[in-house]
């Protein structure tokens, strides 16, 4: 009786019988096992990440003498061309057989994106200093060009290859990872001006036109 006692004194104050706890290792891996889950969620501009892409386009012209309203939603990973400072790199599309996004889909041919900095405030120098952790680049500039797009129906309508343009709000959360704000979609109008009264050179100026919206989902 006064051994069963003694036992249910030690298990009760430990501390003070100078006795120490171990921790139970399963619980231990199994809190480190968290937290690399949790970091390796983190969303990243790398193949790590695979994002959504939906790109909602509003009055596009089309090869009929339409103008339509089409939303696509495009699967996709960012891949980071090692070197550059700042970051860059291209888009690499996925695309499904099974999903049937061959047909009528937004099909990417070409793309670049790079971190750019505020033009109206530049900061490059102070993170070289240390005072950041790291660059800001608080915007991200996108570029993209598709495939002609079939458009569903009997009169076999397309949509022309198209080149969009997007200045997308970037930043860095330590929880989420790189966060991509949704934004205006632009196109490019070329026009050709003279460069001289006489008309013997010409320059070609463009003027960016909205077309619709661009946003970003990390899965």
């Amino acid at each position: 009786m006064l051994r069963f006692v003694l036992t249910v004194a030690v298990l009760a104050f430990p501390t003070t019988m100078g006795f120490s706890v171990v921790p139970n290792s399963r619980s231990s891996v199994r809190q480190q096992m968290s937290e690399k889950m949790r970091l390796s969620a983190k969303s990243t501009l790398t193949d790590e990440t695979a994002w959504k892409l939906r790109i909602l386009l509003n009055g596009v012209p089309t090869t009929g003498g339409r103008k339509v309203d089409q939303i696509f939603s495009v699967n996709a990973h960012f891949i980071e061309e090692e070197g550059y400072e700042p970051p860059q790199g291209f888009i690499k599309q996925v695309v499904s057989d099974e999903s049937g996004e061959n047909k009528g889909g937004l099909k990417i041919t070409k793309s670049r994106w790079i971190l750019s900095e505020d033009p109206n405030e530049r900061k490059d120098g102070l993170w070289v200093w240390g005072l950041f952790k790291e660059p800001l680049y608080p915007f991200m500039l996108l570029q993209l060009e598709s495939e002609e797009i079939e458009l569903p129906g009997e009169e076999k309508d397309t949509i022309q290859p198209l080149k969009l343009y997007a200045q997308i709000n970037h930043s860095r959360d330590e929880e989420l990872g790189v966060v991509l704000k949704t934004t205006i979609l632009n196109v490019r109008e070329l026009e050709t001006m003279k460069a001289d009264p006489f008309g013997a050179a010409t320059v070609e100026v463009y003027e960016e036109k909205s077309i619709g919206q661009i946003s970003f989902q990390s899965q």
